[in-house]
């Protein structure tokens, strides 16, 4: 069976609910929020449509806390 690293680039627009807490009785950092990527394309009319597709993400400790400085003034992300 092959072993492999599947990677993701997302360049979206920030949904505006963002949560991040403590687990309660630790050091446990957890940010939650969803991110919306568009995709443009040309139905069987030849019209552009544009399809929306929401992603939620759950980042912790470290990645949570450096989401939460940088989400405070963004509104764009990418993230890879």
């Amino acid at each position: 069976m092959a072993r492999g690293v599947n990677k993701v680039v997302l360049i979206g627009t920030l949904g505006c609910v963002f949560d991040c807490r403590t687990l309660p009785g630790s050091n446990t950092s957890v940010a939650t929020f969803s991110i919306a990527t568009n995709e443009n394309y040309k139905d069987q009319t030849g019209a552009v449509q544009t399809r929306t597709e929401w992603h939620r993400l759950v980042l912790w400790n470290g990645l949570a806390n450096i989401a939460r400085q940088s989400t405070e003034s963004l509104r764009n992300a990418i993230l890879q």
